[in-house]
């Protein structure tokens, strides 16, 4: 075989609990099916293979281990100065402290409230832990298990090989993008993903042999249950057996949504379970003690799980510090009590027509989105309501490690059998912990086989030479893709939005659809976005169908976006494309802009358009947006909600201002601006996002005109600033803060004027939220010496007037810069403290440390939120205050205590008690109450008050 083709399938499960990998020769059978063996360090001294790879890292401190660390090889991502062990040994020691333990990268990677590309791993870990990315943790695992290949296979290199790379059916198309991503940072280029439930069966129809067509003959709808570490799957698979009793045709018809729920909120339920036993009745365990809790519940869970399980596990909880073995306090926990909690608080019965509660959970989690409800039975009621119809599944697959417990099982399948009104046959799963990775090694090798069959058919058929028949190892489970995929369209004035079908449910992988009889315009030269759809009902469409936007099941997408290049000597150009979407054959959703040239696709004139899949909210790449050629307008693409109808007359007022043309305007006329535009358009607080963002472009085109004068500055500033606030959000925000920050480097063109500076400072703080951290740094270092020479010259002027401009408008600014490492903003806010013990020192410094230390950040950057243990004094010095007479002190109490249900970033129940008894002594408002006592969305006015600007109508700060 020549060494460049590939010799082995590779089948890879890359779990948010382990990671398992199978193989099997190219020209083997199912039966060669292997498990791989993967070194791995369970102790200081001991290197042991075992097929499951604990996908966990422990960040440990230089010095900690000495050598003991590497693997036995030097871990990815590791160094002398910063080691990382991966695996057994790293759960072990992430036990004993937990704050070094990199855990569920794979739940953060589906995460798109953070930036999956930044280093915030472990979460709430302090600034002596050295962190990784969720995209770099995962690359991680990946390349652990690159090496061990290769040190087994040298002359079989894994980049070589087929490798098929399983994730959740519920992934997004950013988050397989992602996974995608990470096997090419761990050095594997060629890979195809399989969606978890579908190798789960893939696995149990190969290990059936010859009796599967008998085994199925029976079955007509197959459930497959799939509880992994981080998510649960669901998928239904039809089953049409065949007249000549060979084998039967499988159909997938639908998968679930995304459900953040498995293993690791089984662990939390068990942790809160045992608090109570060891703290004692209302008393809670610190952030870093729970968090070990965790990991101990968790390899409790997975003993007691086990089939050959022990009636009981004693659960131990180490002390720290001094009182290591003193502060030391044990549990006992039993096989039987995990399985009660476990079946009582996920499996609960429940009626069919039952779905998920929708309240807050009683959980604290570390940071990721855990659905309310933790009743997996209420969300697979939800699920077959959606799916199934009337016909409800008559066999059910389980798989994942959970399903090693018997009551587990038991509980399900009378479910089941409850709601279809007969029996439900469970299929034997022998190896739930590794069928994911076994099915997806023989589902690659049914793919690879077929595929040099049909090559050796091609070349047969050439010569004319009789074919080959493709022997089929299992019968493939066809369905094609799990969703249909839509393209968001502007609607016509009032009606709602439309929406083109691009993917019909159901296309099979490498199908292209081309829409022919829809015709598009794309804008080049500037960031422009695709607004993508996704729906997995069972509904009907073909490809250029148009549908409006209105019932349920719609799930927005990560953005598709580019900046597109430009014809050569053309700023901006606008072209009529074709558009083309497929399913690869890697299990990515591709959409391609073809140019349309007098009528005919011209394939060599061709932009794939990529998702958007770097972070949060605010922080993405540079999005796109097509324009239908049909549309009317481009504005009302913006966002879901049209731009006013009255945008041109409005357009119009800021080009009499602005425009090149300006004549015979007055100083009056110039001021009176926002006035004007507020009789066309109503009140500048009911603007919403589209209007708003239409109206900064527009004066974003004028910028370099803002400068004619004094006022034209003033009012540029203003105005752009409350139309682009808070800087993130909406769509194309990032790529406005591009253009946005060329204008700091330009200053003020009247510098000289106090109020130019006011305006200045306001607009800046308006969008802080979208500058990054770098840029922050920079505004940072200019408003703290502008504010330092306010303070030197107030100390000689009445009123404490600057030539830089106000003081609070500085002092606002100064605390808005969320981005920050947090020990500068400790930083501000001792120095605030000082401040504050002066008796004229403004009443706003109090709102500012407030902002300061707040608990929530507006840019969805929890990583970067000031810890309790730091905010504490800042805390302090508000509950010194007379709340009665300072209001503003107790707001700044509420922002820094708020309640967010993150345990790294929640201050112990003990001192939100404090809290909450001085508050309602000082008779606080019922609303700064509940944002104390849970987690709860701040109104309107609280928004306007924390931030010191309303957030635009649509925007709603969590």
């Amino acid at each position: 075989m020549h060494p460049s083709a590939p010799q082995f399938i590779i089948g890879i499960d890359l779990g948010t609990s382990h990671t398992v990998v199978a193989s099997v020769p190219i020209g083997g059978q199912v039966l060669d099916i292997a498990l791989l063996q993967v070194p791995q360090r369970i102790s200081a001294t001991e290197v042991r293979q075992e097929a499951l790879l604990p996908s966990v890292r422990y960040q440990a401190a230089p010095g900690e281990l000495g050598d003991a660390w590497q693997q036995p090889w030097v871990a990815q991502g590791a160094s002398e100065q910063a080691p990382a062990v991966i695996g057994r040994w790293a759960r072990e020691l992430g036990a004993a402290v937990p704050s070094r333990l990199v855990v569920s990268a794979k739940s953060w990677l589906s995460h798109a409230g953070v930036d999956r590309t930044a280093a915030i791993l472990p979460w709430g870990a302090g600034d002596d832990v050295a962190k990784i990315s969720p995209l770099a943790a995962s690359a991680s695992y990946l390349a652990h298990i690159k090496t061990t290949w290769d040190r087994a296979h040298p002359a079989a290199p894994l980049h070589a090989q087929v490798v098929v790379l399983t994730v959740p059916a519920s992934f997004d198309e950013g988050a397989r993008a992602l996974t995608l991503e990470a096997a090419k940072l761990a050095g594997l280029e060629r890979v195809q993903l399989l969606e978890e439930p579908k190798a789960a069966f893939h696995d149990w129809l190969v290990l059936q042999g010859e009796q599967l067509a008998q085994q199925l003959a029976a079955s007509r709808l197959v459930l497959v249950v799939d509880v992994g570490g981080g998510t649960t799957d669901l998928t239904l698979i039809r089953v049409e057996p065949a007249a000549d009793g060979g084998l039967p045709t499988l159909t997938r018809t639908a998968v679930g949504e995304h459900l953040m729920l498995g293993g690791d909120n089984m662990d939390l339920a068990l942790a809160h379970q045992l608090e109570q036993q060891l703290t004692g009745e209302g008393q809670k365990l610190t952030a870093a003690r729970f968090a070990q809790l965790v990991q101990r519940c968790r390899m409790a869970k997975e003993q007691l799980l086990a089939q050959d399980a022990p009636e009981q596990v004693t659960v131990t909880l180490l002390g720290s510090g001094s009182k290591l073995l003193g502060g030391t306090k044990s549990a006992t926990l039993t096989r039987e009590q995990v399985q009660q909690w476990v079946v009582q608080g996920f499996l609960p019965q429940v009626a069919l027509t039952d779905g998920p509660i929708k309240r807050q959970s009683a959980l604290r989690g570390f940071g990721l989105p855990y659905p309310a409800d933790a009743a997996i039975s209420r969300h697979l009621a939800q699920f077959l309501r959606q799916h199934a119809g009337e016909a409800l599944p008559d066999t059910v697959l389980l798989n994942g490690g959970v399903f090693h417990a018997h009551a587990l099982v038991q509980r399900l399948a009378q479910q089941l059998c409850d709601w279809r009104g007969s029996p439900v046959r469970v299929l034997h799963n022998p190896h739930p912990d590794w069928a994911v990775a076994r099915g997806a090694a023989a589902y690659g090798l049914a793919r690879e086989q077929a595929r040099q069959v049909s090559e050796q058919n091609q070349a047969l058929e050439k010569a004319g030479q009789a074919l080959t028949a493709i022997p089929s190892i299992v019968p493939t489970i066809g369905g094609g893709s799990a969703r249909s995929y839509w393209l968001l369209l502007p609607g016509k004035k009032e009606a709602a939005p439309q929406l083109v079908c691009l993917l019909p449910k159901g296309t099979e992988e490498g199908v292209r659809m081309v829409l022919t009889g829809r015709r598009f315009a794309l804008r080049l030269g500037q960031a422009v976005r695709f607004v993508l759809l996704a729906n997995s009902s069972q509904l009907t469409a073909q490809a250029g169908q148009l549908l409006p936007l209105q019932g349920e099941g719609w799930v927005e997408l990560p953005a598709l976006s580019s900046v597109l290049p430009a014809p050569e000597g053309k700023a901006l150009a606008l072209v009529e494309v074709q558009l083309q979407a497929c399913m690869t054959e890697v299990g990515t959703l591709e959409v391609r802009c073809v140019r349309v040239v007098e009528g005919v696709a011209d394939a060599a004139q061709s932009w794939l358009l990529p998702f958007s899949v770097r972070g949060a909210v605010g922080h993405a790449e540079a999005k796109n947006i097509a324009v239908s050629a049909d549309a009317a307008s481009a504005e009302s693409q913006k966002g879901l909600q049209p731009a006013s109808s009255k945008l041109p007359e409005a357009v119009a007022l800021i080009e009499r201002i602005f425009g090149t043309q300006a004549k015979d305007v007055t100083s009056k006329d110039v001021r009176q601006l926002r006035q004007s535009l507020e009789k066309v358009l109503g009140a500048r607080d009911s603007w919403n996002v589209a209007l708003l963002r239409a109206l900064f472009d527009t004066l974003l085109a004028r910028a370099r005109r803002r400068r004619r004068t004094a006022d034209h500055e003033r009012v540029w500033f203003n105005l752009a600033g409350w139309c682009l606030r808070p800087g993130v959000g909406a769509e194309l925000d990032s790529w406005r803060m591009q253009q946005v920050w060329a204008l700091y480097a330009q200053g003020l063109g009247h510098a000289r004027d106090t109020a130019s500076w006011t305006e200045w400072w306001v607009f800046w703080r308006r969008v802080a939220a979208g500058l990054n951290e770098a840029q922050q740094m920079q505004v940072l270092e200019a408003v703290a010496a502008a504010m330092q020479k306010t303070v030197q010259q107030a100390t000689v002027r009445n009123g404490g007037k600057s030539s830089h401009g106000s003081y609070d408008d500085m002092l606002r600014l100064f605390a808005a810069m969320e981005a920050v490492p947090w020990q500068y903003r400790q930083e501000m806010g001792q120095w605030m403290l000082q401040r504050l013990q002066r008796p004229d020192e403004s009443v706003q410094t109090w709102w500012a440390l407030g902002r300061l230390a707040a608990r929530q950040s507006l840019a969805a950057n929890a990583h970067l939120v000031m810890p309790p243990s730091a905010a504490q004094e800042f805390l302090d010095a508000t509950l010194a205050q007379d709340w009665r007479k300072n209001e503003t002190a107790m707001f700044a109490a509420v922002q820094i205590i708020r309640m967010t249900g993150d345990v790294a970033r929640d201050f112990p129940d003990s001192v939100r008690q404090q809290v909450l008894d001085k508050m309602r002594a000082a008779g606080a408002p019922q609303r700064w109450l509940e944002l104390v006592e849970r987690v709860v969305q701040m109104d309107a006015q609280d928004q306007q008050r924390s931030l010191g600007d309303s957030l635009p109508p649509g925007l709603v700060l969590l």
